[in-house]
């Protein structure tokens, strides 16, 4: 029996040191989270005016890339109608000098094709003056 009284006190002592520990450790712990709480509460407070200011700060960034961007837009919309108008005229130049080119070359293709006809009527004046009558 003296063996099995040995192992109780022995564990059961053990078992009693162990809730101790995690008794005394809890209270540590709360204790920590005591002592730290101001601590956390500086952090978030920090954070919150730190973020606070970088919004304030990237408001005029923000409005100022706005801004740039409706000027770009303005400008780039300019250059679109410049753009417009200027290959209207090209279009509307080429449309008059092709015109312009077919008159002239159905007035040259006429020209040539009444040469043409007046050589071959002459030519075949020519080649029948030559020919013999038949008797």
């Amino acid at each position: 029996m003296g063996l099995s009284s040995f192992f109780k006190n022995l564990f059961g002592s053990a078992k009693d040191s162990t809730t101790d520990l995690a008794n005394q450790a809890e209270v540590k712990f709360e204790q920590a989270k005591e002592a730290a709480a101001p601590y956390i509460d500086k952090a978030e407070t920090f954070a919150e005016e730190t973020i606070a200011k970088a919004k304030e700060a990237s408001e005029p960034i923000l409005e100022s890339a706005a801004e740039y961007a409706n000027k770009a837009k303005d400008i780039v919309s300019e250059y679109v109608e410049k753009a417009s108008d200027s290959l209207s005229e090209v279009i509307d130049s080429v449309k008059e000098k092709t015109s312009e080119t077919a008159g002239t070359t159905k007035t040259i293709v006429v020209e040539t094709a009444a040469d043409a006809t007046e050589k071959t009527e002459t030519a075949a004046d020519e080649i029948i003056d030559t020919i013999p009558p038949k008797e």
